[in-house]
Parts: C-alpha cells; structure tokens; sequence
C-alpha cells in the first residue's frame, strides 16, 4: 500500500521541512557552534543537540539530513563581514583597526577552527562552507582596503608584499595558539600589524612614535 508521503508533491515535504522560524533555526545553530567549540566536532550529537535546545532529534533531522550538513549550515548562517564599514581614507589606519576588529573576534573563531579538526578535511561541503564564513569574507574585505590605498597612492600597483597580507593577517591569528598557547587578541594583533604589515608595504609607522 502506497503511504501517503510518498503520493505528496516534493512542495508539500519541502514546506513540512521549513517550518522553524528563522529565530528558532538561528538558535538551533548557535547550539551547535557553541558545542563545537567547547566539546570538539567529534562529540557533538544530533541528540545532544535536540536535548539542549528542547527539541526533538527528528526536528533537526528533518531540517538536516546528517551532521555535516547541520553544521555547515550553521557556519554559512553566521557568516559575517567583520572589516565591515572600516575605511578610514588611509591603508594604514584602514589595517589597524583590521587588525584591532580582528583580535576581539579571533579567541572564538580560531576556536572554532581548531574544534572541527580533522572534519574538515573528510568533508568537502564542511570545509567549504567554513571558508565561505570565516575566510571569504574577511580576505575580500582586507582586498578591498588594500586596493584603495593603491587607488590612493599609498602602496605602488604590483608592490610584492599586497598578496600577502591576507596570509599575514589571518596566519597569525591561527598560528599564535599553537605557538605560544594564547589567541591572537587585540593588542598583539596591532604590534603584528606595526612591527611587520606596515613595514613590508613601506608603510610607514605613526610619526609620533
């Protein structure tokens, strides 16, 4: 016997699928960031999950089919362009306070990073939609402030040094954790930025200094 669901127009199961409200769907996925970085990617669950956001598990399951894809949606929904609205009319103002934005965000990102771990590379879609909320973004944002400042004359056209700030920049943020065992916050952040960015743009440091 034919059930039903099965009879029922691709339309009707889509519309079943949609309706959570963005806010609940924006708390389901603040859930599971907020457990990745505390508890690592590998021990979270769909059930967990359903448990801590007094849901049931087949809510989320109808909503995403597996972890992966839950996760990687929540990753795209916060996507965020945290350079946002910095254009102060000169490059290196422009990348200290780039790097001061950076700082206060990067203890919760690079968090997040580091709990994925290995996911990332076992899943394509995880690792893209990772890329497309915490690194597209910002590199396309740090792009855009270093084409003014050569719109402007501050650094020539072809300076060897612009294709790299953004591995610069955001290499720091990763490798510092690693290294010393701390984040990158604020103030370490501008010192990079004054002590190594500036100098290799032949920026050159506050006058007064």
């Amino acid at each position: 016997m034919t059930s039903q669901a099965a009879d029922e127009p691709e339309t009707v199961v889509a519309s079943r699928r949609s309706k959570l409200t963005p806010e609940r769907e924006q708390e389901f996925f603040d859930a599971v960031l907020d457990q990745i970085r505390h508890c690592g990617y590998e021990s979270v669950t769909m059930e967990g999950i359903a448990a801590s956001t007094r849901c049931s598990k087949s809510t989320l399951y109808r909503q995403w089919k597996t972890k992966p894809q839950f996760v990687a949606a929540a990753l795209r929904a916060s996507r965020r362009v945290r350079f946002a609205g910095i254009d102060t009319g000169s490059l290196t103002e422009d990348l200290r306070q780039a790097a001061r934005a950076a700082g206060d965000w990067s203890g919760k990102d690079t968090r997040l990073l580091q709990s994925l771990g290995h996911a990332l590379t076992d899943d394509r879609e995880l690792a893209e939609a990772l890329r497309e909320a915490l690194v597209h973004p910002e590199i396309a944002a740090l792009q855009e402030m270093l084409e003014r400042g050569v719109a402007r004359g501050e650094v020539p056209a072809g300076h060897p040094a612009l294709e790299y700030v953004p591995a610069m920049m955001f290499g720091v943020l990763r490798v510092r954790p690693v290294l010393c065992g701390q984040y990158a916050d604020a103030d370490y952040l501008a010192g990079f930025v004054e002590a190594v960015v500036l100098p290799a743009l032949g920026l050159t440091r506050n006058p007064a200094e």
